[in-house]
Parts: C-alpha cells; structure tokens; sequence
C-alpha cells in the first residue's frame, strides 16, 4: 500500500468489529441498485487475476518478477482494446548508487474524450515482509497490497470498451510506491513522476485533455473488508465530492463493505495526485489488514467476494459519470 503512514481516526474498535460481523447496520435501508448493473465485473475472474499475479513471486521495481508482470498486464489490457502506452524513467537506489529503471503503465480507454477519469494502483511490491516479527526479510509476495489494485482494474477492462457518456477513462499502473529499503527512502516514485508530467504539460498547453477526478484502489481484497473514507480524501474540498459519489453508489448497490464515515488518514498516491497533479483523487483502500507488510499477505487472505463489492461500486460511479 502506500507510505503506510495511517492515524486512526477516532473510530472505536469495537465499532468497527460489529460493523465487519454485521451486527449494527451503517446504511439506511433503501431500495438497493439492481444486481444487473454491476453483472459484467467478476469477483472470481478479478481473484483469478489476483492469483496468477501472485505467482509470479515478489514484483520489486526493476526485479525480473516486475518484468514479467508487466508484460501479462500489459497483454492482457492490449487484448481487452485499451491503448497501452509506458511512462518510463529512472531513479537512483539510495543504497547502491545505482540506476533503477521505472516504468508507469498507461492504459487508455476512448482516446478521443477530452474529460477523463484516472483510475491508479500500484504494481510494485515492497522488497521486504519489514512488519513480519518472525521473518521481515522473507518472501514478500504482496496479494492485497499491489496485486489487488491491478487485478480489479484487470477485470475492469471487459467493461470499458462498451462505456458510454462523453468521460474516458485512464487506468494508471504505478511503478515505485515504496521501493523502499530504509525509513529515509521515498515513497510513491511513480505517482508522483506520472503527477510531475501531467501537471508539466498542462501549463506548457501540450496536453489537451484532463482529469476530472481519479480513484486509487490500494489493498481492496481483504476477505474481511471494510471501507472506510480515508481522512484526506474527505478533507480536501476538491476530493470531498468524489468521496461522496462513491459512497452513495456503494449505499444505493447496498454494498454494506463501504463505511460512510472517514476511518485512517493515509499517505497514499492519491497524495502526489492531488498536490502535483491538482486531479482531484481518492483513496479506496481498507488499511485494517492484519497481514499488512508481512508473509501473509498471500491470497488467500484475499477474497473474490471482496474484490467484486469494490469493482462493482466503481463500475457503477463510471457508469454514472455525466
């Protein structure tokens, strides 16, 4: 996930307990959206997804296992219709000195539409399991934590080619969101690169379309998952409304994994998004995950079920955009 520095927000623990068992209710009880429009999005093909990516082992930046990820995703999107164009560029590893080749993935849907969406998740995995007690330099494959982003968007990709309206829609594959081996490394390398570029030829009047908002999806697979809003997201009175948008979507689909109130205040690559790129972006992330930064973070701590609540309500807000 991201910078992964999280403050509760004054949200008891207990509550949250009863809210993930269902013993309270958070939503009014309303008609809820019919079930078919969120029938094209899959939970079990994005768990699918999320299981082959997870094969591949660790997907460090500049790793062979990155390489090989990055050629099924980008496969995969150009098989599905999508324009896939690389963003790439380089860093230099603090600890060795040594270049670091980087490279975000573009995927483009309906080129030709002025007003676009950013969807954005990470696809690098942390070097290191640093929050295991018992192994924090083992074998860190990363299943909610980078692999469940790029396997919703994944699934997402059926859906794109038939969206209707007048807004297309940018998938954005992060490279470098914590190449981090030591609390002084950077985060979000590669959001804050595609943010730097976007922002850069906008003022220089060479990019001609924009962004009307943007969603990151970090950690969405969680098999116990709830949603709360993330602090910033809320905060910011440009993001605010999208935070709204999704939330109400959520509640009209009666996707009860959605909790409509703010939880954590997260550094995410929403951060760089918004502060750089000034595209209004939220996080959609479920940071209560035990196996964060550990071992066990595998698939089977993830769950389909978890990943269709999540791509359903984004398919719907899309759907929605007018």
């Amino acid at each position: 996930m991201a910078s992964r520095f999280a403050r509760p927000i004054a949200v008891s623990v207990v509550l949250i307990a009863l809210v993930a068992i269902g013993a309270i209710s958070v939503m009014a009880e309303e008609p809820a959206v019919p079930v078919a429009a969120a029938a094209s999005f899959s939970g079990a093909r994005a768990m699918a997804h999320l299981e082959a990516i997870v094969a591949i082992g660790p997907r460090v930046s500049g790793s062979e296992g990155m390489r090989q990820q990055r050629e099924m995703v980008v496969d995969h999107f150009r098989a599905a219709g999508a324009t896939v164009t690389p963003q790439r560029f380089q860093i230099r590893d603090r600890k060795s000195g040594q270049g670091v080749a980087m490279e975000n993935i573009v995927i483009g849907w309906h080129p030709d539409r002025q007003e676009r969406i950013l969807l954005g998740a990470h696809y690098d995995t942390r070097p290191f399991p640093d929050r295991d007690r018992d192994d924090p330099r083992g074998t860190f494959v990363g299943a909610n934590d980078g692999a469940s982003g790029v396997a919703l968007l994944m699934e997402l990709a059926g859906a794109m080619p038939g969206l209707e309206g007048p807004v297309g829609v940018d998938f954005v594959l992060f490279d470098g969101e914590e190449y981090v081996f030591g609390p002084r490394d950077p985060y979000f390398l590669g959001s804050t690169h595609f943010a730097r570029q976007y922002a850069a030829g906008r003022k220089a009047g060479e990019t001609t379309w924009s962004y009307r908002a943007g969603l990151v999806l970090d950690m969405v697979a969680d098999a116990d998952l709830a949603i709360f809003q993330e602090s910033k997201s809320v905060s910011w009175p440009e993001t605010r409304p999208v935070v709204d948008e999704v939330w109400d979507v959520a509640r009209r689909m009666g996707v009860r994994q959605f909790i409509p109130r703010p939880g954590y205040e997260v550094e995410d690559d929403h951060v760089p998004l918004r502060n750089l790129g000034k595209i209004p972006t939220a996080d959609i992330i479920d940071f209560n995950y035990p196996a964060w930064h550990t071992t066990r973070d595998t698939a089977a701590a993830c769950s389909g079920e978890s990943l269709e609540a999540v791509g359903s309500v984004v398919l719907q807000w899309l759907r929605e955009q007018r």
